[in-house]
């Protein structure tokens, strides 16, 4: 009988130390306050929404100057025929997960900024402002300066963006190549991921691409 008392409680702390063990490898994730967002669960193979974003007072960034499907002309195809595959992350200031995550981002971006590959952050600080307990949140541009995060950012101001991709949780990673198709998407940050390593491959696979 204390045999099978004994063994039960081994079996126990077993358990327990695999669950442990589960949830600290879990990702890191940030809810995005007050969110009735309809998740549409985009998934590798799903064409990318397209998109129109501010980077400046007045100034818009398009997702069709880079990438558009196959058989469609970029936007500004006469002074801008290249297509690029496109990082794009949506965060907030207030993310601490998102925090985590830049960094790695910085870094693949430092290596790939000089080739046919455009990343951009989409920030939905502003779009969650009014939120209670969110009001005091640091805007972007001058928050990230202060880390030495130079990736362009982009301002989702009313979450029409965010609403697109379903990025109900933060950091929300997509990887779209030339021909507005995801290629992969990640939820949260993870410290036991090898992100730099596990997008650079993807980006180079990308950029070999023949269009």
């Amino acid at each position: 009988m204390n045999d099978l008392k004994n063994m039960i409680k081994w079996i126990s702390v077993i358990l327990m130390t695999v669950s442990l063990g589960i949830a600290q490898n879990e990702s890191e994730v940030a809810v995005v306050p007050a969110d009735t967002t309809k998740d549409p669960g985009l998934k590798p193979g799903d064409l990318a929404p397209s998109w129109a974003l501010m980077y400046a007072p007045g100034k818009f960034e398009f997702s069709k100057t880079w990438t558009v499907e196959r058989d469609q002309k970029l936007r500004l195809f006469m002074t801008q025929p290249v297509r690029h595959p496109v990082v794009l992350s949506f965060f907030a200031t207030w993310c601490k997960p998102c925090m985590k995550e830049l960094p790695h981002l910085e870094n693949v971006y430092q290596t790939y900024k000089d080739k046919p590959v455009k990343f951009f952050l989409v920030d939905i600080t502003e779009a969650t402002r009014n939120n209670e307990g969110y009001e005091d949140s640091p805007k972007a541009g001058p928050f990230l300066r202060e880390k030495g995060i130079t990736i362009p950012i982009l301002f989702d101001t009313r979450g029409i963006v965010k609403e697109r991709y379903g990025a109900k949780t933060l950091p929300r990673l997509f990887v779209v190549d030339k021909f507005q198709t995801i290629r992969a998407v990640r939820q949260g940050f993870r410290e036991d991921e090898d992100l730099e390593g596990e997008l650079s491959t993807l980006i180079d696979e990308l950029l070999a691409e023949e269009e």
